[in-house]
Parts: structure tokens; C-alpha cells; sequence
């Protein structure tokens, strides 16, 4: 699950959850620039799919790590 209510989801049970950017964008950031954007959200879906091929027994968060989060 790609969420930025990473709080609630541990609490309802969510197996897998990824971290987004913010409430109304949570795969996406209007405030960079498309390229830097597009990049983001690869690195996001990349690492939700990660994500889905782990096995897991209890809810997990799967951080996109900082270094990927470099909008340059």
C-alpha cells in the first residue's frame, strides 16, 4: 500500500506499506519539476513492488531511502 497515513495503516493491518510524499499527492509532488517528479514516482513504484514480492508476517514499511528522494 502506498500511503502517507503510514500510522493508520499499521493499525488496520496493512501487510506492505510504502510511504508517500504528502496527503493530496501521495505518489507525486507538484513542487518539483515533471523530470525530477517522474523520477520520484519510479523510484516509489519500484520500491512498492519490492515490496509485493517480500513475504512478510506482520505490517511492514518499506521506506523509499532518502538518497533516491534527491530531486536534482
Amino acid at each position: 500500500m502506498i500511503t502517507n497515513l503510514v500510522t493508520i495503516a499499521e493499525q488496520v493491518g496493512a501487510p506492505r506499506i510504502v510511504p508517500g510524499r504528502g496527503i493530496p499527492y501521495p505518489s507525486g509532488d507538484p513542487n518539483i519539476p515533471p523530470p525530477a517528479e517522474q523520477a520520484w514516482r519510479r523510484q516509489l513504484v519500484e520500491r512498492a513492488l519490492e515490496a509485493v514480492a517480500t513475504a512478510v508476517e506482520r505490517p511492514k514499511i518499506f521506506e523509499v531511502r532518502a538518497a533516491e528522494e534527491t530531486h536534482a
